[in-house]
């Protein structure tokens, strides 16, 4: 568990029902508190009724039978009805403005980085955690975590040596589909990028979402952006930066909300990652900047104009044989967590 506001860690085994209900007891307590009381979940659960659930529970269970497991014991541990907690892990596809924030690094070369800012509700700072997750059937694998939501749609890494980094897109043109939660978290169970890319083009998606993926021993770097309809995959040649709006060629006429912060956040992230010019350069130096001080990249303000701040940063560093990855959970200082070559922080009791 966390303590004085900080990034906690917590192991999770056994079926994944039984992991469902380990995340949802994690939780719990901040649910009850904080999130059944908010805006954005009076907002989501507006949607309750909206004949598009049915449809994708269907797909859910059909699909994803793994999934819907881990949704149904996450609501067990949660004490929170089953269709609620459905509906909140479905918030992105139905509510263009879910509080869903993100920044993304990604630079390209022998040794890929990618580095993330995690932005979300800052009412969960000192609530969230880096779960180790070990399911009896699927991959094993480290995400960052929020109270009520089943992983895949932070960032994280697998066994695979697969990393992910997922940033909300605020989508128009949602429809009836698989929740982007879900892909996300079927991503983590992909034993190489190929296979990622391959499931978010073929998918019945319902949202939209940015991924940024890549995988120990394979030099490519991807950008994936999906929205209801469509799909487009980048793979990156030079540095680049990525909020929280639809930018790829393919995609960026979309109809999508484009909030002044992630407008911000793109053309500040531009403008320094321009000046970078290989792996070398210091991915902090975006994700941590201030620069534009009304709407900046690291997010601590609390009049943020899309209520939400930044909780964590995470530095993945790809390698032929390694995955080495730290995570902070306050800018400017050591990192609260280092995987130096697996998914557990030094010094932690659980080695994978």
């Amino acid at each position: 568990m966390s303590i004085e506001g900080r990034l906690g860690y917590l192991e999770v085994k056994g079926s994944h029902h039984d992991v469902g209900v380990q995340l949802g007891r994690f939780g719990a307590g901040i649910a009850h508190r904080h999130l059944t009381a908010s805006h954005a979940w009076a907002s989501v659960m507006a949607f309750r009724h909206d004949p598009r659930v049915a449809e994708m529970r269907r797909l859910v269970e059909t699909r994803f039978p793994a999934y819907w497991s881990e949704l149904q014991g996450l609501a067990e541990g949660l004490a929170l009805p089953f269709d609620d907690v459905f509906v909140w892990n479905c918030r992105g596809d139905f509510w263009a403005l879910a509080p869903d924030g993100c920044t993304t690094v990604q630079i390209p070369g022998n040794e890929p980085v990618i580095a993330h800012n995690e932005d979300g509700d800052p009412g969960f700072r000192g609530h969230c955690a880096l779960a180790h997750v070990r399911p009896e059937n699927g991959k094993a694998f480290t995400s960052f975590v929020y109270p009520a939501s089943i992983p895949g749609h932070t960032f994280a890494a697998n066994e695979a040596g697969l990393v992910q980094t997922v940033n909300n897109i605020r989508s128009r043109g949602a429809g009836a589909g698989l929740p982007r939660m879900i892909l996300g978290r079927a991503v983590l169970d992909c034993g190489s990028l190929d296979e990622a890319i391959a499931l978010l083009r073929t998918a019945d998606r319902a949202g939209a979402f940015h991924f940024t993926l890549a995988q120990r021993g394979d030099t490519r770097l991807a950008s994936v952006e999906f929205t209801h309809s469509s799909c487009s995959v980048e793979l990156l040649r030079q540095p680049s930066c990525h909020s929280n709006h639809l930018i790829h060629r393919d995609t960026a006429n979309e109809r999508q909300v484009i909030t002044p912060s992630s407008l911000s956040r793109q053309q500040r992230g531009d403008d320094i990652v321009n000046g970078f010019a290989d792996s070398a350069d210091d991915p902090l130096a975006v994700l941590w900047d201030t620069g534009a001080a009304s709407l900046p990249i690291y997010r601590a303000q609390p009049d943020d104009p899309d209520h939400e701040n930044t909780l964590a940063t995470a530095v993945f560093r790809l390698g032929a044989r390694s995955l080495d990855w730290q995570v902070y959970d306050r800018a400017g200082e050591p990192p609260r967590y280092r995987m130096d070559g697996g998914l557990t922080p030094a010094g932690s009791a659980s080695a994978f």
